[in-house]
């Protein structure tokens, strides 16, 4: 079946031309071609017109990451009929890579709901050595979920380590497993991916131990001269937590969108000030060169980065119109246009 056919199976909602699509994305075939065919405005499964929220679990090998995925799944969807039709979920479980057949190795599927859901998408996806705990093509793959329409999109890193950040550059909120009786084991993560979480979960809560980790995990982040993440103590055993963590994890503002907005905004005010204006290295053109690099480190937010952007356009804008209506000729800004 050619990918035409497919994607216009996909558009009518076929989740086995959703599931044939994946496997040529992930292969990096025909990526182009189906992705600009895609939806520019993705909605929700029940058509709210809300975009899907994307959420990385991450963290160390055995730390229960599928656990808390099926648990999540578990609340998100309907547990009967008559009452509220929920969220739609997909799921996107990187796996490590069988060194044998090249696939993936499906252990964790095991922890993740197995009775019949329309409303439930699990994929897993062979991870390689080397890849920072993701697929390849993983973007592609998100993207392509949004279109279909699901609300709520989890994606499983393979466990992962202190440079094992990227995620955070393809997902909304970055959730953080930790667990008991981890020691030592929390020296990797301060350096790394616990500087880029958004959520952190202290997990398999019900062991020995909880509270210990999360009084290092809440002085680490003491230390780390910035706003800190929320902490949660969670076990998918018992099922304490995991209302509350939803709670907030769906509170979470949409990053990527909002970052989409301002990389866009910030990348036509630079091509704007360096197009229209003959003489490049103004003094507002230095501030503009300085307010990238404090959005770059992350001293400003997307939004205020976009704001202090707005007001630089006008300032630029405003000086340009006074000195072309001067006496003494046109001024050293002389618009080329």
């Amino acid at each position: 079946m050619s990918w035409v056919t497919l994607l216009e199976r996909f558009r009518r909602g076929d989740r086995l031309a959703l599931s044939r699509l994946l496997s040529l994305l992930a292969r990096g075939e025909r990526s182009d071609e189906i992705l600009g065919r895609l939806d520019p405005t993705p909605r929700g499964t029940r058509g709210s017109g809300s975009p899907a929220r994307v959420v990385a679990l991450t963290g160390g090998v055995g730390v229960g990451k599928s656990s808390l995925t099926g648990k999540l799944i578990e609340a998100v969807r309907p547990a009967g009929t008559g009452g509220p039709p929920g969220l739609s979920v997909a799921v996107l479980a990187c796996d490590p890579q069988s060194p044998l057949s090249g696939g993936a190795l499906l252990g964790d599927r095991f922890r993740m709901p197995s009775q019949p859901d329309d409303g439930v998408f699990i994929r897993s996806l062979a991870t390689p050595g080397g890849q920072g705990a993701l697929a390849e093509h993983l973007d592609h793959m998100i993207r392509l979920l949004e279109a279909f329409g699901f609300d709520l999109i989890l994606v499983e890193t393979v466990g992962a380590g202190q440079g094992d950040t990227s995620v955070r550059d393809l997902v909304d909120v970055v959730v953080l497993l930790l667990q008991p009786e981890t020691g030592d084991d929390l020296q990797w993560e301060k350096a790394g991916v616990l500087e880029v979480a958004d959520l952190i979960v202290v997990h398999k809560a019900d062991l020995p131990g909880a509270a210990n980790v999360e009084a290092q995990v809440r002085s680490m982040l003491a230390l780390g001269g910035r706003d800190a993440p929320p902490v949660f103590r969670v076990s998918a055993r018992t099922g304490a937590g995991i209302a509350e963590l939803l709670d907030t994890l769906l509170a979470q503002p949409l990053r990527r969108k909002e970052c989409d907005r301002a990389d866009d905004l910030l990348r036509l005010a630079r091509d704007t000030l360096t197009t229209r204006f003959s003489r490049a290295r103004t003094a507002q053109d230095a501030e503009l060169q300085g307010l990238l690099g404090r959005w770059q480190r992350g001293e400003l937010s997307a939004a205020q980065a976009a704001s202090e952007l707005l007001r630089l356009l006008a300032q630029q804008q405003g000086s340009g119109v006074r000195d072309q209506g001067s006496a003494g000729g046109p001024s050293s800004l002389t618009p080329d246009s």
